[in-house]
């Protein structure tokens, strides 16, 4: 980031970070959009966050991307919220604007316009399943709510947990049914089955009976990668329909991208060339 020249500087902070698809994902919406910046990672250390943020903005940074293990320190550092940030109760995007820097959170509208626009999955009326009460589940919730669906149920090992969103996110219901109860109380068919647990990562499966997925049954897992993910086998071999989590992490960054420079880029190409890096 020693180069800046004249161009507005953004980055992905994390730890790790060498990992991150953001360079490319951000550099591609750039040239497509005409806009004139430079994008990279920033390594910051597990106690310093802040610090590197801070230098950072110094420098001349004007966003950033915010990754593992940082998004409630992205939160807490933040002078001001989005309504979706305080809903999800972390910070992916920082805008930093004179003294102020926003905090924003687009995980989990990345996640509906990948369903509905992507996947042209009409949310409005729908049976909801969403597995799992953590984070990434918090950061779904606004979105989803906003989407009208008709119910939305929250499973998770621990229901008490599960039943702390629902209290929390009860006054944004608008009308839609919202119940909590653990994996094991799950029988009947949804029409969307959203995995946000970390099961996948373990290559594991939630315990979940197969009752849950229905032959119209769209089973959504927010992890992604070369191979359909365990839940994604376990959901097909019950005749669902599956889709990975590599079109949330587009739609995810193209909304980072519009929080910063308030123009919104295509998606397609981009998923499409990441999708074949991973073929």
């Amino acid at each position: 980031m020693n180069d800046t020249g004249s161009f507005a500087q953004y980055v992905v902070i994390g730890n790790p970070i060498a990992h991150s698809k953001s360079p490319e994902i951000q550099t591609r919406f750039a040239a497509d959009t005409a806009q004139d910046l430079r994008y990279g990672r920033l390594l910051a250390p597990l106690n310093g966050f802040a610090a590197a943020v801070q230098q950072f903005i110094a420098q001349g940074g004007k966003g950033a991307n915010v990754t593992v293990p940082f998004k409630l320190q992205a939160y807490a550092l933040a002078s001001s919220l989005t309504a979706r940030a305080k809903a999800a109760g972390a910070v992916n995007t920082l805008k930093f604007d004179g003294a102020d820097i926003l905090g924003d959170n687009t995980d989990g509208i990345g996640l509906v316009t990948d369903i509905a626009r992507n996947a042209g999955y009409d949310l409005a009326g729908k049976k909801i399943l969403l597995l799992g009460a953590g984070g990434a589940a918090r950061g779904a919730m606004l979105p989803l709510l906003q989407s009208a669906p008709l119910q939305l149920v929250i499973a998770n090992r621990t229901p008490a947990k599960a039943d702390e969103l629902i209290q929390k996110f009860q006054p944004c219901a608008q009308g839609c049914a919202l119940t909590a109860c653990a994996f094991a109380d799950l029988q009947q068919p949804f029409d969307l089955v959203i995995n946000a647990t970390s099961a996948s990562l373990q290559a594991d499966v939630p315990p979940i009976a197969p009752q849950v997925f229905g032959a119209a049954t769209l089973a959504y897992d927010m992890m992604y990668g070369r191979q359909p993910t365990p839940f994604m086998q376990f959901a097909a071999a019950q005749g669902a329909q599956v889709r990975d989590g590599l079109g949330m992490l587009v739609e995810q960054a193209a909304e980072s991208f519009f929080v910063w420079r308030g123009v919104r880029p295509r998606t397609d190409a981009v998923f499409a060339a990441l999708r074949a890096q991973l073929s």
